[in-house]
């Protein structure tokens, strides 16, 4: 390639560009699964919103099968904590901000205890190894044997606290980069997530898009991680360049919704002009729209069973009139069946529902906890899917698509599936 081309090729890539779930994927980012993942205990998964404690070893191996999949497909893979360091590297006056908020947001709140851990983190972690210490978190344990006696001064509480507890909790769930920020159109959200566990994910995010030589300047904000309702990324679909999808869900608030619609019609050089606000069961199993509900070409969906009936859907469009408030939303229930709606909002004639499980209800349940609906679409009709739902996937397969199967017996037990786990940057039109 000559050098002109590949360097226009390089300046077309800055920032974001993603209008749609099915357009080729040329830019994806990923986390590599860390050893966040061992400080999990069984007394903490609960907060920590896992179900179980997967073998890093081997999740790392098969979120690498997962990358090589994607760069096999002409995508360009990058990684959360590569950005993050890139950041700190190019700004080094960013590390003391960075590391006392991240303290801060991590619930340390006493001014010593902040300062004594930031000088533990400084004195021992360096480049990327620091970032993915603050991804890990910090035990009660190294704290002491950093300390010594010194630690007695601190607090009654870690006096008396055992050696496994944390002082600053990990982040186990970053390898589903999904859900901090959502890439809309040539924008983005930055996300204020569900639970304080998950909330914490959002501040790499925040300082890639604001210092990133990739990023600053280029993405515009939809929605921060400041503000009052809850959203996640899981819930959030491009089904067209001007039409957004947003589950209403046991993680994503109305309340977030409207002030997301307020903010992109409220831009006018943005082209999302109706938000498609989808009511689903706010219950684990289907903690995200995606894990029920993923396009996988330009007339076929993976859809759950139980999603199919009764369904409510809200049009959300700017405010009509000519004495309109721009602060003002025109709310509709739409009372037509998945498939119609899905139609007439893509412009495609006829559509497919393709049932995860097909007919058989207990494979449809079991395969649906493994994320059978959660695919990844990274071309018109190819998508990623993982290779231990071998019933949904010999029916896409049937179906005409092309379905590339990864391993995951150990990160299936974060339930989230390859489109929980990647958040496109850039797809061509």
């Amino acid at each position: 390639m000559p050098a002109g081309m590949e360097r226009n090729n390089i300046i077309k890539m800055k920032g974001i560009h993603v209008t749609s779930e099915i357009k080729p994927l040329k830019k994806v980012l990923l986390h590599r699964p860390g050893r966040e993942l061992l400080n999990l205990t069984p007394d903490t998964l609960q907060e920590l919103l896992f179900d179980d404690i997967p073998f890093l070893k081997v999740a790392q191996e098969e979120h690498d099968a997962f990358a090589q999949i994607l760069r096999d497909n002409g995508v360009e893979v990058v990684y959360l904590e590569d950005l993050m360091t890139e950041v700190l590297q190019l700004n080094p006056k960013l590390v003391e901000p960075f590391l006392y908020q991240w303290l801060s947001e991590g619930n340390i709140k006493t001014k010593r205890w902040q300062d004594k851990l930031y000088k533990y983190l400084i004195t021992n972690f360096k480049g990327k190894d620091l970032v993915l210490k603050t991804m890990e978190g910090i035990t009660l344990k190294e704290m002491k044997e950093y300390m010594g006696e010194e630690i007695k001064a601190y607090s009654l509480q870690d006096r008396i606290a055992p050696n496994d507890d944390l002082v600053v909790a990990p982040m186990p769930n970053l390898y589903f980069q999904r859900d901090p920020f959502a890439s809309v159109g040539e924008g983005a959200f930055v996300h204020k997530m569900r639970f304080p566990t998950r909330n914490r994910e959002t501040i790499y995010a925040d300082y890639i898009f604001k210092y990133h030589p990739d990023f600053a300047g280029y993405v515009k904000r939809y929605y921060d991680r400041d503000y009052h309702a809850n959203i996640e990324g899981g819930d959030v679909f491009n089904l067209t360049d001007t039409v957004l999808a947003i589950g209403i869900s046991e993680r994503t608030s109305p309340d977030a919704i409207e002030a997301a619609a307020r903010n992109l019609f409220g831009d006018p050089d943005c082209k999302i002009r109706t938000v498609l606000a989808f009511k689903i069961p706010a219950t684990r199993a289907f903690m995200h729209l995606d894990t029920v509900f993923t396009r996988i070409d330009e007339d076929k969906y993976t859809v759950h069973p139980a999603i199919i009936g009764p369904l409510e859907v809200y049009e959300i469009t700017p405010p009509h009139g000519a004495d309109k408030n721009p602060d003002d939303l025109h709310i509709e229930r739409l009372e037509d069946t998945l498939e119609h709606i899905l139609e007439k909002y893509t412009g495609v004639e006829k559509v497919e529902l393709i049932y995860c499980g097909g007919d058989d209800l207990i494979a449809a349940a079991r395969e649906q906890w493994n994320d059978g609906s959660n695919t990844l679409c990274i071309a018109p009709g190819v998508i990623v899917c993982y290779e231990r739902n071998d019933i949904t996937n010999a029916i896409l397969r049937e179906k005409g698509l092309k379905v590339l199967t990864m391993p995951s017996a150990e990160l299936s037990r974060g339930r989230g599936g390859p489109r929980c786990m990647s958040m496109p940057l850039w797809r061509e039109d």
